[in-house]
């Protein structure tokens, strides 16, 4: 009984430490900043190949792309990310988001070749 008391509580105690070591990284972690950025730069890649996006307007977006990937790894450097610092990425990505559909629904188009 005791050894099973003593297992117990050393594998409570290893659990928890492991849980410890876990948790900053979770509140770092960033899924879904990580999947919209990438769901926009594919939009970005779309709209050059078919030709709504020159490639001056291209290299804008991406350019807004990389400030909020700035902006993310800012947020993340002290391990955790609070809710108003997910609030100003957000903001940044609607922001981005806006550009890409105003963009690629102008009137211009890149040069036929």
């Amino acid at each position: 009984m005791r050894k099973t008391l003593v297992a117990a509580a050393v594998l409570a105690f290893v659990s928890v430490g492991s849980f410890a070591q876990t948790a900053p990284d979770a509140a770092a972690s960033t899924p879904r900043i990580d999947k919209r950025q990438t769901l926009q730069q594919q939009r970005i890649d779309k709209a050059q190949a078919s030709g709504a996006l020159n490639e001056k307007e291209a290299g804008r977006l991406e350019k807004r792309q990389e400030h909020v990937a700035n902006v993310e790894e800012k947020t993340k450097a002290d391990g955790t990310v609070t809710a108003k610092e997910r609030v100003r990425v957000r903001r940044a990505e609607h922001r981005n988001s806006r550009a890409i559909h105003h963009q690629a629904h102008d009137k211009q188009a890149s040069a036929p070749n």
